[in-house]
């Protein structure tokens, strides 16, 4: 089953926390301190892999969680970075965040975009050691990482996409023009996911052409998963309208789903489209169709059923969509590399150091929850002392 939603849990890798320690050998009986610092957690990275069709892979586990970085130890020992996740997702992903603002679009091969970026290592007594403070008697604890709840969008990235009335042909035409094998049937929405087909020219460049599930009028509204199926022809670079040519409204029928088009928005009803009037060995005399307009950039009678016209088409395809498109100045470039990084608002104003003793929360403290939550993350057992500013508490949860 072609799956274009997923929704999944990354969690950053909480920092290690710096060592509290000192030198402690032979014939140095008070030295001075060695702590090192904690390492960085690990991040959680998408990726775009043009090899993926869509995202099953994704659904089978919800949460990923990268690997917590090492703690410190004595001598000026520096605990290991955590390991990073990367997660490879198809070209044309987007990442949305819960509250439903856009995270990244990764629409070319190898976009990459950090959703979760891995806490910092807490420094080490050692760090803190001055002229005045000789012996440090407290050291960091790594910063937690982050959470966050996604939803991953895939709209497919094809050079040309198939749009029409249910049973008009797509998946006949398709199957003529590529390698894909879609179910084909004299029903109605016979297609139920889209499908995905290479097309090959003789020279051995290659297209890919998109067979998109039959439309209906409503469509734009969401009538019979329309926002779904539109969805997948908005990075299309030619919209190909197979209109059953059989039947002698080929003018109407086209007009049906142009309207559909324009409703949905996205620029669909701006793209550069060609119409094909299939079925044309059920009809003796050529199927009529009178509409002009700029965007029509070619109209060809086919049959699937006998393969008159396809050889045709195909060269219509290729002459149409370049293999290499020369890049438009209107077009945004897409960065190789995208890095997503939370609001400050979001990162911590206070840190947690541990002591001898304890505890100690430096900068703003929070209160209440907040506070216990981070006091707990840094391990705070009941009868831990706590020092807050000039007071000294019993931790009793």
């Amino acid at each position: 089953m072609f799956h274009d939603r997923a929704r999944i849990l990354v969690r950053s890798g909480r920092g290690g926390d710096g060592a509290l320690s000192f030198r402690r050998e032979k014939h140095v009986p008070k030295g001075g301190p060695d702590g090192g610092d904690g390492g960085r957690g690990g991040d959680v990275a998408l990726v775009a892999d043009p090899s993926l069709r869509d995202l099953s892979s994704l659904r089978g586990r919800r949460a990923f969680t990268a690997e917590r970085g090492g703690n410190g130890g004595g001598a000026r020992r520096h605990g290991a970075d955590g390991e990073s996740i990367e997660l490879a997702v198809p070209m044309g992903t987007q990442v949305i965040a819960e509250d439903g603002g856009l995270v990244a679009d990764l629409a070319r091969p190898g976009a990459r975009v950090v959703v979760a970026e891995g806490g910092l290592g807490g420094r080490g007594n050692a760090r803190f050691a001055t002229p005045t403070r000789q012996t440090p008697r407290f050291a960091e604890t790594g910063l937690p990482g982050t959470e966050q709840a996604l939803e991953l969008r895939l709209k497919l990235v094809v050079d040309a996409a198939l749009a029409g009335l249910p049973n008009a042909g797509k998946s006949s035409l398709l199957r003529r023009l590529s390698n894909a094998t879609p179910k084909v049937a004299d029903y109605p929405f016979t297609t139920l996911e889209p499908v995905l087909g290479t097309v090959e020219a003789p020279d051995g460049s290659q297209l890919t052409v998109a067979d998109v599930p039959g439309l209906i009028e409503g469509a734009s509204g969401g009538v019979g998963l329309g926002h779904a199926f539109l969805a997948h022809l908005e990075r299309a670079r030619l919209l190909v309208h197979v209109v059953d040519g059989s039947e002698g409204d080929a003018d109407t029928r086209f007009a049906t789903i142009d309207r559909e088009l324009a409703l949905y928005g996205a620029g669909l009803d701006e793209r550069p489209q060609l119409v094909v009037l299939n079925k044309a060995d059920l009809s003796p005399d050529p199927a009529p169709f009178g509409i002009e307009d700029a965007r029509i950039v070619g109209v060809h009678r086919v049959s699937c059923a006998t393969g008159a016209g396809i050889d045709e088409l195909k060269r219509a395809l290729f002459a149409l969509c370049p293999t290499a498109p020369e890049p438009s100045d209107e077009e945004p470039s897409l960065p190789e590399f995208l890095d997503y990084r939370p609001s400050p608002a979001s990162r911590r104003s206070f840190r947690v150091l541990r002591t001898d003793r304890g505890f100690r929360v430096v900068g703003d403290a929070p209160e209440g929850e907040e506070l216990e939550a981070a006091l707990r993350t840094a391990g705070v057992r009941r009868g831990s002392m706590v020092e807050i500013g000039d007071e000294e508490l019993e931790w009793q949860p």
